[in-house]
């Protein structure tokens, strides 16, 4: 797999009070337990990558190339949703959609371990794509058509399905009772979100539910595109989901309405060259990106209990971050309704 992330020794990241979350189970040496486990023997050079949802490490192997160790977050998803994604994966590789799948290991690509399920993959370096480059926009665009094509071959039996309103539900009941959002806030937040669901339901439930829906990335945006001696390299298929293709397309948009409008312009083009763009559809693009602000805020207010949320988000649960939120989410309002 490939990653840009900064590597530091892992004892380093390691907390050193009591154990509270199931990730401070994980240390160097049940890592390197884990790879003998699957013939494998490490060179004790063990390093983690940027990741919050699950933990990723960049392992050293004697006498192989290092590989990128994925361990799920407990909880999160079951066997069988798994497997989907990394079935997922190898069919976009077969296909020649430049993904990375996973490696088999001991007969299998994914294992089960001391309550944790992992997965390796090989390890590649690159840069952050850009979106501000009309080309690589274009070429994106043909990939994203191609992946696209191959989500339509068939459904996921396991994994969820993109939900326009159950993300505004679950943050209303989440906040009512939450000390992560200020007192003197919450009624404001709860007063915002009550209208944007209202009018997501009432004007853009129909179009969700007309649009398409196939196996798609899920969190297609551009720190899962990197590049590398010119060559494109899509990662991170862990959300991918059953959904509109307009999830897909959203979060590479970016700038002012004319801005966006451009880089819009050379998606379709590319996408056009192997699947019809819905251009249709695009009225769920803002809709979108509010539901992932509200469900954002949510994922880390669920995930506070992991020592690394309130290290790496440790504004969070200022009135300054709130008050900015609310105002985003007014503001999104504005755009829903032109």
């Amino acid at each position: 797999m490939l990653y840009n992330g900064d590597m530091i020794p892992l004892e380093a990241c390691m907390t050193t009070t009591s154990q509270s979350h199931p990730f401070d189970q994980l240390s160097q040496d049940k890592i390197i337990d884990w790879m003998e486990s699957l013939g494998v023997d490490s060179d004790y050079r063990i390093y983690p990558l940027n990741s919050y949802e699950n933990r990723v490490y960049r392992v050293g192997l004697e006498d192989q190339p290092p590989v990128v160790l994925k361990a799920y977050r407990p909880g999160r998803w079951n066997e069988a949703q798994i497997r989907e994604e990394l079935g997922f994966t190898q069919q976009l590789h077969e296909a020649e959609i430049p993904v990375v799948p996973a490696m088999e290991m001991g007969g299998d690509n994914l294992h089960h371990r001391d309550g944790f399920w992992f997965a390796c993959f090989p390890m590649r370096a690159g840069h952050a794509f850009e979106l501000d480059n009309p080309d690589q926009l274009y070429r994106i665009g043909q990939h994203l058509g191609r992946l696209h094509n191959v989500g339509s071959m068939g459904p996921f039996a396991h994994r969820n399905s993109l939900s326009l309103l159950a993300p505004l539900e679950q943050a209303q009941a989440f906040f009512q009772t939450s000390d992560l959002i200020p007192d003197d806030l919450r009624s404001n937040y709860l007063a915002t979100l009550k209208p944007i669901y209202e009018l997501l339901r009432d004007r853009f439930a129909e179009p969700f539910a007309r649009a398409e829906q196939l196996r798609i990335h899920g969190d297609f945006h551009a720190g899962n595109i990197l590049t590398r001696d010119d060559q494109l390299l899509i990662v991170d298929l862990d959300d991918c989901v059953t959904g509109p293709v307009t999830q897909d397309i959203w979060k590479l948009l970016s700038g002012d309405k004319h801005e966006q409008a451009g880089q819009l312009n050379e998606l379709e083009e590319g996408y056009e060259q192997f699947r019809p763009f819905p251009r249709k559809e695009m009225v769920l693009l803002e809709p979108l990106r509010t539901v992932h602000m509200v469900r954002h805020t949510l994922w880390i207010a669920q995930r506070w209990d992991d020592p690394a949320f309130p290290k790496a988000f440790s504004w969070f649960d200022s009135p300054r971050f709130w008050s900015d939120h609310l105002l985003a989410l007014r503001e999104q309002w504005a755009l829903l309704q032109e």
